[in-house]
């Protein structure tokens, strides 16, 4: 498509992209549906099956809810919000930092068009495998939190052979622990948050800003990854290796703790004052902050 309508090809790739996603968000307004109650193309059977396997993850808010703004400031005076926006860092600027730097990788070792894109592809399906793994582990074992620090790891060895002198080759094998360290991050943190946040509305705020403050690490990968710094990146690779330490393995190990001790003292009962002098129902809206909800690890 290369002159067409006066464009180059390139450009044709997002504005045909861009229509995609517009068609799809206008179609998707009518298409996805709030709660089970309101998806007229399930059964009625469907619908209470549905209910059911959201109220056993935790979702005691799969039925029809209003939003009231004390949905949004419950998020904004809940720790938890912050501490997943910390770690979800990490995993933004190793997912953005490992994607700009990828065909760089490839044109050291030499190749070039089809054969650098077929190269990029092994570390990527790699790492899709592992986050299918990753999230059957987690939904098994209610553990998302171990699984987040056992597999962040992986990336923070990846971006270190990366900084090495290493080979080009060794450097492309570093290319699939980095991809197997981050890619599952992603999927893992959202599940992580939403069975730690109770109500929709509050669990749609609090993640709206833990993956909004993920995407912005975009802005600081894009810019220390400099020209002047090829072929090895030394300055890029520090920072995002940094990000991966602190936020992503750091955070998870916080917020898992965190967790943890939370946990505790709700088993202990230090946390019944809260639901003194209250309704059924005004307990009921307090959401995770009860003290009978008890968080995944």
């Amino acid at each position: 498509m290369d002159g067409v309508g006066n464009k180059p090809g390139w450009a044709w790739i997002f504005i045909l992209e861009g229509l995609v996603t517009i068609a799809v968000a206008v179609a998707s307004y009518f298409m996805i549906h709030d709660f089970p109650d309101t998806a007229t193309f399930l059964s009625p059977e469907d619908r209470l099956r549905v209910y059911h396997r959201l109220k056993a993850d935790q979702q005691s808010s799969a039925e029809h809810e209003a939003f009231k703004w004390d949905y949004f400031w419950a998020s904004l005076k809940d720790w938890k919000t912050y501490t997943s926006a910390f770690l979800s860092d990490g995993a933004g600027a190793g997912l953005y930092a490992f994607s700009i730097f990828l065909p760089t990788i490839l044109a050291e070792l030499g190749y070039k068009s089809t054969t650098a894109q077929l190269l990029s592809i092994p570390p990527y399906a790699v790492a899709a495998v592992l986050t299918v793994a990753v999230g059957f582990i987690g939904d098994r074992t209610k553990q998302r939190g171990i699984c987040a620090i056992t597999v962040t790891p992986l990336a923070i060895i990846g971006f270190s052979v990366l900084l090495s002198d290493a080979s080009s080759h060794a450097k492309y094998a570093a290319t699939f622990l980095a991809a197997m360290g981050i890619y599952p991050m992603v999927p893992l943190t959202a599940a992580w948050v939403a069975n730690n946040t109770e109500g929709s509305y509050k669990r749609a705020v609090t993640i709206g800003i833990m993956m909004g403050w993920s995407n912005l690490q975009g802005v600081v990968t894009s810019n220390v990854y400099r020209g002047v710094d090829a072929p090895r990146f030394i300055p890029g690779h520090a920072v995002v290796l940094g990000y991966l330490v602190l936020a992503l393995w750091g955070g998870s190990i916080l917020h898992h703790v965190l967790l943890r001790r939370e946990n505790r003292l709700r088993k202990a009962g230090a946390r019944d004052y809260l639901i003194e002098g209250k309704s059924p129902e005004q307990i009921r809206l307090m959401g995770d902050m009860r003290p009978d909800f008890f968080y995944t690890l």
